[in-house]
Parts: C-alpha cells; structure tokens; sequence
C-alpha cells in the first residue's frame, strides 16, 4: 500500500508564495507519476500540475502556469508545488496524487490515480 502525506498549507495573502510537499511512503521501489490537484468549495477537484518519474516532465493547467512549480526528490520519495503569485482563486483544498507508472505522459484526469493524500488546505486573501 502507498501513503501520501501532504504539508505546508496555511493562509497567505495575495501575491504571496507557499510551499507544499507530499512525502510518500510503501513500495517505494516502484515508479510513480505524481500529481497536484484542488477543490474548492462547490467545485469539482481539478488536475493543477503532474511530473513523470523518468526525466521529470511536467505539466500544468492553465490556471496555474507560470506561477506554479512543481519537483520531486525521487530519493526522498517526495513531491513539491511551490506557489508564487498567488490569488484567491486559488483557495483550495490541495491533494498530493500518485499512480505507478514510468511513462512520459502525464494524467491529468483524477480517475487514472490511484493513490490520494488527505488534503491540506490553502487559502489567500485579498
């Protein structure tokens, strides 16, 4: 089984950062595709940004590009989204994603993962 343990959300006013990071645990010799989504209230939980296992490639939503970034220290097990910029439409609940895969796409859909943390929550003011 696979654990996924977010940290790092917290209040922060517009325009400024935070960093979240997702620390994984068991079977930690298989590869994962690892992924940020949210939800805000009312809202279904949209795909914010992903990184592949292998090579490290990334992808972001619209939303988010440019402002975002996501890493990972694969000897660590562990993913990062640092957040610049940020807006109060980015208040959300934010989830740590992982599926075991070592391809070069990245999922961007919630269904194709199969493991999810239990949120931690980011809220901006303006």
């Amino acid at each position: 089984q696979v654990q996924l343990v977010e940290s790092g959300g917290g209040l922060v006013q517009a325009g400024g950062s935070l960093r979240l990071s997702c620390a994984r645990s068991g079977r930690t010799f298989r590869r994962y595709l690892m992924a940020w989504f949210r939800q805000a209230p009312g809202k279904e939980r949209e795909f914010v940004a992903g990184i592949t296992w292998s090579r490290g490639r990334t992808v972001y939503s619209d939303s988010v590009k440019g402002r975002f970034t996501i890493s990972r220290a694969n000897t660590q097990n562990t993913v990062f989204l640092q957040m610049n910029s940020l807006k109060p439409e980015d208040t959300a609940v934010y989830y740590c994603a992982a599926v075991n895969s070592d391809g070069t796409a990245v999922l961007t859909t919630r269904d194709e993962y199969d493991y999810w943390g239990q949120g931690t929550q980011v809220t901006v003011s303006s």
